[in-house]
């Protein structure tokens, strides 16, 4: 096999190599996940689409760092036309999903759950003293959340 070669690389030159990787530190995002005004949410990554993809996916993926707080749920929600997956880092949620948020599958470190477009779904951190730590990866870096008024079901079936 060819050392070096750079068939789907970058255009030759150092320059070109050094800027074909960004590294992104975890301090360069501690502000936006916990300074002041903190989201609980930074952007690691929102592509540029320049990967030669179709004309029509360029820029649309968007990869970022989630924490959400113990004890705490978001609201009923769906991300309309996006489909959107999430990675567990660290602790354990459960996640409820469908019309009436009536299924439900617990999730902790390495889990991953994928959400097609328009399903309403709900994270819950069940932990009154532990932060879940989430990789999210969305088909579009446009920040669409459809909060929706659900009662959800009593009793949630097993799921997942």
């Amino acid at each position: 096999m060819a050392q070096g070669g750079n068939r789907a690389g970058p255009a030759a030159g150092e320059a070109a190599w050094r800027a074909a990787v960004r590294v992104v530190r975890a301090a360069d995002t501690a502000g936006a996940m916990t300074g002041p005004g903190g989201s609980g949410r930074a952007t690691l990554f929102d592509f540029a689409g320049t990967g030669g993809g179709p004309p029509d996916l360029a820029g649309r993926t968007w990869i970022g760092r989630v924490v959400q707080a113990a004890g705490s749920s978001t609201g009923p929600h769906h991300h309309g036309r996006h489909e959107a997956v999430i990675h567990v880092l660290q602790g354990h949620a459960e996640i409820r999903w469908g019309a009436r948020l009536e299924y439900m599958a617990g999730i902790g470190p390495g889990d991953s759950v994928y959400f097609a477009p328009f399903v309403p779904h709900q994270e819950r951190n069940l932990s009154a003293a532990m932060p879940v730590e989430y990789l999210v990866v969305r088909s579009d870096g446009e920040r669409l959340v459809e909060a929706l008024d659900i009662v959800p079901a009593a009793q949630p079936q097993a799921a997942g």
